[in-house]
């Protein structure tokens, strides 16, 4: 047990898991790769995987602002890791996919994160892990309560 970590409420402690396994996987990626990709892209090439999605897609689903949306989409792009494609029968609305550098990328990165659970899992027991995903993946029902 850590004992800094004791007086933090389950919220902090969330929060405090989440920022250090976000600086363990991007060390970890930027340790292996020349090609540096932030938190925020990697959060919007997870929604891209294997999919199409639209721009307001992506935005709706990451709650993050639309033009920090584009922003991301662009360094993407200027990587060679995403494409930015016209919607059939919309000349309005842009879909986006990953390369196959994206592809690539994203799947490395999945098997880096998952060498990490396994970490994880090695100390706290397979079963604890697979109870947490469990937990984290219920209906808390905070998004009826609390609806903006």
């Amino acid at each position: 047990m850590n004992p800094e970590l004791d007086y933090l409420d389950l919220i902090d402690l969330l929060s405090e898991r989440h920022l250090l396994l976000r600086r363990i996987t991007e060390k970890l990626w930027n340790d292996s790769s020349d090609i540096h990709i932030s938190n925020s892209e990697w959060f919007i090439m997870a929604r891209i995987y294997k999919k199409q999605p639209t721009i307001a897609d992506i935005s709706k689903s990451v709650d993050i602002s639309r033009q920090a949306v584009h922003k991301f989409i662009k360094s993407l792009q200027s990587k060679d890791l995403v494409e930015v494609m016209n919607v059939k029968n919309n000349n309005k609305e842009k879909c986006i996919k990953l390369t196959l550098l994206g592809e690539a990328c994203y799947e490395k990165n999945a098997a880096l994160k998952a060498s990490l659970v396994k970490k994880v899992a090695d100390k706290i027991g397979e079963q604890q892990v697979a109870f947490l995903k469990d937990l984290l993946k219920s209906n808390w029902g905070l998004e009826e309560a609390y609806k903006e």
